[in-house]
């Protein structure tokens, strides 16, 4: 077993550009891909990277995620809570509990992982 994996996107690996679940847009037409570069060996964690454009989704998780902005801005803010903004440099969780919007300001291009 390898206990160290490098992540990376070559030319060959292929994305989703389909949203994703309990992903719905509630403002502009923003666009979504994903490149799922890693499972772990017991199934349980997903990573990779995630792009967006401007626009906003309203968000529904049932996992938890980490993810480390890479680029763009984004203004998160839980359904009846306060706003959010991560952007380029900042890392966050975001709970398995999670309703809300995902406001994207600016392109945004991340990694995540995610317990699956």
């Amino acid at each position: 077993m390898t206990s160290i994996t490098k992540l990376s996107i070559d030319p060959n690996t292929v994305s989703s550009m389909d949203n994703l679940d309990g992903w719905v847009v509630v403002e502009g037409s923003p666009t979504m891909q994903t490149w799922a570069l890693h499972t772990n060996s017991d199934d349980t964690m997903l990573s990779g990277v995630w792009e967006a454009t401007p626009g906003t989704y309203h968000a529904t998780y049932k996992s938890y995620e980490f993810a480390h902005m890479i680029s763009g801005r984004i203004v998160i803010t839980p359904d009846g809570g306060t706003p959010v903004i991560v952007q380029a440099g900042d890392a966050f969780v975001v709970e398995a509990d999670f309703k809300g919007t995902w406001k994207i300001e600016e392109a945004v291009r991340k990694h995540f992982d995610f317990k699956i």
